[in-house]
């Protein structure tokens, strides 16, 4: 299939720069075998049964945007080049991978100065950015999130600079583990009241780690989207975790994935019968059309970007027909998109 099946318009002014607060005061789009419904996201537990597993990404968002200066000396007087580095990949404990902007202005041996605290030496130069390795006294870390910005999208980067609420706003109710340079959005619609609901109503929960990469970040460049090659990301099921999912689908109730990225490392970790195995590692999983799911029964998901791998997910998951008639009326009814955006429940 060609990329440009999966273009749609979507108005600039629709995209969300800030949540709703509460969290769960932003909008659901309701999908259920061809019946649309707009509701509010605390009416979830009105939609879901009793017994229903819901599977969320307890990942955590690392302060991964970085701003420092080249420090240089020229007949002993100092010249500074401000540059803005992204995180992208840890390779050592003192090693990182990031992007670079501008990156022309870098050379290898280049003195980084991010704070009083927190420097870093250019190690090497790759296809995929610059290798930095940092020079800190204390926990890595707590140096970052004092020094670090939260790694808001380009897409509303576009219209403001990330700022100290977005360390909050961008973070989940359930980040535990360290590892993510973007969230897993659609669990940034629960909080306590709305978890306290799901609780009364009997729906179960249960937790899957999925750090988000440079992907989420990457468009697609190919014609065909076949020829599109994923980027890795680390993640992991535990084993009582993939006990508790077995055990939903044997009994026959819904696992419900809270997310792109929760339902990502379901369907890496799933077996041709059916069921979840123990998980650590790598996956560079794209879902394409024509992808046959083993685990999922239903998706909970924000409004994705035109062209990007979650939007194609999300055709693939509902068919490209119902995809551009969800993202139509939601467009039309004026929800909010991309990460700080409104949400769908999608039941095929």
């Amino acid at each position: 299939m060609r990329l440009t099946e999966f273009d749609f318009l979507l108005p600039k002014e629709l995209i969300a720069t800030r949540p709703k607060v509460p969290r769960s005061n932003s909008r659901l789009l309701y999908y259920n075998q061809n019946i649309l419904r707009d509701l509010s996201f605390f009416d979830l537990p009105d939609q879901l049964k009793t017994g229903d597993l819901l599977v969320f990404n307890n990942t955590k968002v690392i302060p991964a945007l970085l701003h420092g200066v080249i420090e240089e000396t020229d007949k002993s007087k100092e010249k500074w080049n401000r540059l803005e580095f992204l995180l992208t990949k840890r390779l050592t404990v003192n090693q990182w991978l990031c992007l670079c902007k501008p990156i022309k202005k870098l050379k290898l041996d280049n003195h980084i100065i991010f704070s009083n605290d927190l420097s870093g030496k250019v190690v090497d130069r790759q296809k995929d950015g610059v290798v930095l390795e940092f020079q800190y006294v204390g926990d890595f870390f707590l140096l970052l999130a004092k020094t670090g910005q939260m790694p808001l999208p380009p897409y509303i980067r576009k219209f403001r600079s990330a700022d100290a609420q977005d360390k909050d706003d961008y973070q989940t109710i359930f980040s535990t583990t360290i590892g993510s340079i973007a969230s897993p959005t659609a669990a940034l619609h629960f909080d306590s009241n709305l978890m306290e609901r799901i609780e009364a109503k009997g729906i179960k929960i249960c937790f899957v780690t999925l750090h988000v990469g440079i992907g989420t970040f990457s468009p697609i460049r190919t014609e065909y989207i076949c020829d599109h090659i994923m980027h890795e990301e680390f993640g992991e099921i535990d084993l009582a975790t993939s006990e508790i999912i077995n055990d939903a689908l044997t009994s026959g109730r819904r696992v419900i994935p809270v997310g792109t990225t929760s339902l990502r490392i379901l369907e890496s970790s799933a077996t041709k019968s059916g069921h979840i195995k123990h998980f650590k590692g790598f996956t560079n999983i794209f879902i394409r059309p024509g992808f046959k799911f083993r685990v999922a029964s239903a998706l909970i998901t924000n409004f994705h970007l035109p062209k990007s791998s979650l939007f194609i997910l999300i055709s693939s998951f509902v068919g490209l027909e119902v995809a551009k008639k969800l993202y139509s009326h939601a467009i039309t009814n004026k929800y909010r998109f991309y990460s700080y955006g409104d949400a769908s429940l999608l039941i095929p």
